[in-house]
């Protein structure tokens, strides 16, 4: 009976490469067995056939980042990302890797019990911008309400109203048809939204985050996700 052996060893006796370098290819997505790709080098194997890409680069993963369309009711998107929710028109040239789901950071948390735009990232630059301009970052929420608006109420939620006892900074806020209101403000309350709307005569009925900066969701599907693209910046 043949003896099995990890993927990473095979490879290294197939091509001649340092543990190091299996390791980078096989986590990078480049190494297939009997025309499977096999993204885990501690995979156990003994006669299958193992297979390189041609194309084959010898680099770490990049971090990536995530966006993710957060459905109502639910309170954070960890779970639901995976292959399976991963958005079929994402455009972003990104080949899907394992390595892309570990260790992934949630940032610009959502409103109280808001649905819409979430992001996951690996990478520390973007959490840092995310965190150090979280004041001076502009999000978008529309929400449905319901009631009658007071006397001047679209004044105040654009400026005027405390929240907690403090002056809140001043919001854009605007109707988008007779049920909804846009809110365009920077340096989110925790909140912030349901208090303003209460104190003007309106009752919250749905919150939906749609950007974060000048990264817009735009029509990425309830409960599904997609990567990041390289030229899109917050």
């Amino acid at each position: 009976m043949t003896e099995s052996v990890r993927l990473a060893k095979r490879l290294i006796e197939l091509i001649a490469c340092s543990r190091r370098e299996a390791e980078l290819y096989i986590t990078g997505g480049w190494v297939s067995v009997d025309g499977q790709v096999v993204e885990e080098p501690q995979f156990m194997m003994s006669e299958q056939r193992v297979e390189l890409h041609p194309d084959a680069c010898c680099t770490p993963v990049e971090p990536v980042t995530l966006l993710f369309c957060q459905p109502s009711g639910t309170d954070t998107g960890h779970t639901q990302i995976c292959a399976d929710t991963h958005a079929a028109d994402d455009h972003s040239g990104i080949q899907l890797l394992k390595q892309h789901f570990f260790k992934l950071t949630p940032c610009a948390p959502l409103e109280r019990n808001a649905c819409g735009l979430q992001v996951f990232t690996q990478d520390w630059r973007v959490m840092r911008k995310l965190t150090d301009d979280a004041a001076t970052l502009e999000q978008e929420y529309i929400v449905e309400v319901a009631g009658e608006l007071s006397p001047g109420g679209l004044t105040l939620l654009n400026h005027g109203l405390k929240f907690n006892g403090r002056p809140l900074a001043p919001v854009k806020v605007s109707w988008q048809n007779e049920t909804r209101l846009r809110f365009a403000l920077k340096g989110v309350v925790p909140g912030q939204i349901a208090h303003a709307c209460q104190a003007v005569g309106l009752q919250v009925l749905n919150m939906k985050r749609i950007r974060i900066g000048r990264v817009a969701m735009a029509k990425l599907p309830s409960g599904q996700w997609r990567y990041l693209m390289p030229h899109e910046r917050f």
